[in-house]
């Protein structure tokens, strides 16, 4: 084994329960990490020049138009290379990905750089549970660390015999197996959700307690911006890194606060090449790849934002805003 003690301690780390996300697929729920997050923990348990990931191999399997709606989808294999103490450890992991819109080469784009993720993420999953391998245990009792909870996924036929290499998504345990194994916890999230209910309606009371409107919410909501022209704008200018062209309008995803299934307001967009924009939507962290090529994103796009600004008004362009609640 060529890891430092403090790396193999690293590796032996539970699974912190902040960091798994949920989804329905055939109407069951699915636990999984994302891509962001386990390149994360290698960029921080290996170090950020101790790995290196290359695909091997990326194929388009399938490729459809239907009334200019465009499907694809495509298999990656990716190669990691962890070097530790002067050798060499390698693992490799495939992965699917599947990309959907109105776009061909978006659509391309979106399935490679998913196929890549989930093959990313099955390779280093088998370095440890850190990267969700403490998702597939077979044991019935949850490992729980201080301040921490380690979902204990259900166990059954269909998980003997399975591989570490094996990361598909599977479900979580049901609600009755988790109060019958541990009623402590059970009983603390009973409270945590009392505390969070909303007061008690009298049955014989005949009041009703108007919804808050928009405007009555206490917490101001970003205003979102979405403006084609400026986009189409910020498309025609050089990557901000090699100067290339055409651009990505590439949205800088730290500029406001996220919402369900929106993208920052359009006047937080700069210009990169379709090799930049990918490798930084994949590399975790966003500020911090802007940092490492001390450049400063949201001074450029303010600037972009404020040349677009009278062209706007004199041409009619329309732009509207897109709040958290559409």
């Amino acid at each position: 084994m060529g890891f430092s003690a403090k790396q193999v301690k690293a590796l032996r780390r539970n699974l912190d329960h902040r960091s798994i996300r949920t989804r329905e697929a055939a109407g069951r729920e699915l636990s999984y990490i994302e891509g962001w997050y386990a390149i994360s923990e290698a960029n921080r348990i290996f170090g950020f020049d101790g790995w290196n990931r290359e695909t091997i191999d990326s194929r388009c399997v399938l490729a459809r138009e239907n009334r200019g709606s465009f499907i694809a989808v495509y298999t990656a294999r990716v190669r990691i290379s962890v070097q530790a103490d002067g050798t060499t450890i390698i693992r490799e992991g495939h992965g699917t990905g599947e990309g959907r819109g109105a776009s061909p080469g978006e659509v391309h784009d979106t399935a490679l750089k998913a196929a890549e993720t989930d093959a990313t993420k099955r390779a280093l999953a088998t370095f440890g549970k850190p990267f969700g391998l403490a998702l597939y245990r077979s044991s019935k009792s949850p490992s729980v660390e201080p301040n921490r909870i380690v979902h204990t996924l259900a166990t059954g036929p269909e998980r003997l015999g399975s591989h570490p290499d094996d990361t598909t998504p599977i479900p979580r345990p049901s609600r009755y197996y988790g109060r019958r194994q541990h009623p402590s916890l059970t009983e603390h999230l009973r409270k945590e959700s009392a505390a969070f209910a909303p007061p008690l309606v009298p049955e014989d009371s005949h009041q009703r307690i108007p919804p808050l409107g928009k405007n009555e919410i206490a917490i101001a909501q970003p205003k979102r911006l979405r403006d084609k022209a400026h986009l189409k704008f910020v498309a025609s200018q050089p990557c901000l890194i090699c100067e290339r062209q055409p651009s990505d309008p590439h949205h800088v995803r730290y500029a406001q606060p996220r919402a369900l299934g929106l993208k920052v307001s359009d006047e937080f967009t700069v210009p990169l090449c379709r090799g930049h924009h990918r490798q930084l939507h994949q590399a975790g962290n966003e500020e911090t790849w802007w940092k490492s090529l001390n450049i400063d994103p949201l001074a450029i796009a303010k600037g972009l934002w404020e040349q677009t600004r009278p062209r706007s008004a004199s041409d009619g362009a329309s732009v509207r805003q897109v709040d958290g609640h559409s």
